[in-house]
């Protein structure tokens, strides 16, 4: 088993990061919320303290995002995304994760922290469990949907043109010389 760093999110890691959230998240589960690079860049310019990454030589095991707020509770952090790898599961990357984002929201002031776990994602509510979050739902997500609106096109996860752009810089910095980057 190779070694396990957590490091601070930076630039260079935004594409890994982009990439793995699309292929974990389900956004159509949690329908107040969508992930791309401006939800991303919110956390990292919110709170930068609170986004890590875990990577080993193969590259990214997972990230966690965090943010000093939620809704109208200014007290309250969030730590709203985490993701990882099939291989980093059963590790503990996902556990270090947690503590490194909640150690930063702590420090920021927030006197509780909040997150949310798909219903059906039994192992992730589990491994909050195991780092100290307990079960308080104060309210009930009703759904109706759009008798009008065709299958075929609420299939279709929204595109985000930001994506398309970094894939592009990122594309170009690769290609020419310069300082040594520790890619993700």
């Amino acid at each position: 088993m190779s070694e396990v760093e957590l490091v601070p999110l930076q630039l260079t890691h935004l594409h890994a990061v982009l990439d793995l959230g699309y292929r974990s998240f389900d956004v159509k589960a949690m329908p107040y919320t969508s992930w791309s690079l401006s939800s991303v860049a919110a956390h990292w310019d919110a709170q930068p303290d609170a986004c890590w990454i875990a990577r080993d030589e193969e590259g990214l095991l997972g990230f966690v995002l965090g943010s000093p707020s939620y809704d109208e509770r200014e007290d309250w952090g969030y730590l709203e995304w985490i993701a990882l790898e099939e291989r980093a599961r059963g590790r503990g990357v996902a556990s270090a994760l947690v503590e490194r984002c909640c150690a930063a929201l702590f420090a920021a002031g927030a006197s509780r922290i909040i997150t949310d776990v798909e219903s059906g994602n039994a192992a992730s509510a589990a491994m909050m469990r195991r780092n100290g979050f307990t079960e308080k739902v104060t309210v009930t997500l009703f759904v109706r949907s759009n008798p009008d609106e065709h299958a075929a096109a609420s299939a279709h996860a929204p595109k985000d043109p930001a994506r398309t752009r970094l894939r592009r810089a990122a594309r170009a910095t690769e290609s020419r010389p310069g300082p040594s980057v520790d890619p993700v």
